[in-house]
């Protein structure tokens, strides 16, 4: 049986970037979901109970989380839910964990603006022009955009490809490292 859970809450701690043994990027953060519900006696919204959850993302994922989510921030959160208890000191603690797939904000809230990394790999299978390929006209908003460096100089048709996007604040453009989906020469 899978335990898939959607969650909408808020952000109740600092994001914890780590790094595992094996080399695998983790991000996690405490979520707050508060129960709202309309008091007709009343006539106002009430806040019920607070569940807790801890949010576990991994690699690419985390890497995302630790860059775009803030502690207060409202997100919601897909992935599977795991319930861990421990005994410390001769009392029984429990803990409601997500192994996030999806990690989002909640528009209902705000609006984000969404930039879309470039995944390791996927320029190569997907060059300009070609279905699917992200890049002016695919319609996800100026995600990165796959351009040529050097088109045909070195009788390939321009096969050596380098991902870009622009910074909306400033209109600088930063190069994408194809390996890794990172960006070059920026400070981390």
């Amino acid at each position: 049986m899978s335990d898939n859970i959607t969650v909408r809450g808020f952000v109740a701690s600092e994001i914890r970037s780590a790094t595992t043994p094996g080399g695998v990027a983790t991000a996690s953060f405490r979520l707050g979901a508060t129960e709202r519900r309309y008091d007709r006696g009343s006539s106002t919204w009430v806040d019920g109970n607070t569940n807790w959850f801890t949010v576990q993302g991994y690699r690419q994922l985390a890497g995302n989380i630790g860059c775009s989510i803030k502690k207060g921030q409202r997100v919601i959160v897909v992935g599977r839910l795991k319930m861990r208890s421990w005994e410390k000191d001769g009392r029984v603690y429990h803990d409601a964990e997500i192994n996030a797939e999806s990690v989002g904000h909640d528009l209902m809230w705000g609006s984000a603006n969404f930039t879309r990394s470039a995944a390791a790999g996927s320029q190569t299978t997907a060059g300009p022009g070609s279905p699917g390929a992200p890049g002016i006209g695919d319609g996800d908003g100026g995600g990165p955009q796959s351009q040529p460096e050097d088109a045909g100089a070195d009788g390939d048709g321009g096969a050596d490809l380098h991902a870009t996007f622009i910074v909306d604040e400033s209109g600088e453009e930063e190069e994408v490292d194809q390996e890794t989906g990172e960006l070059k020469g920026a400070a981390a």
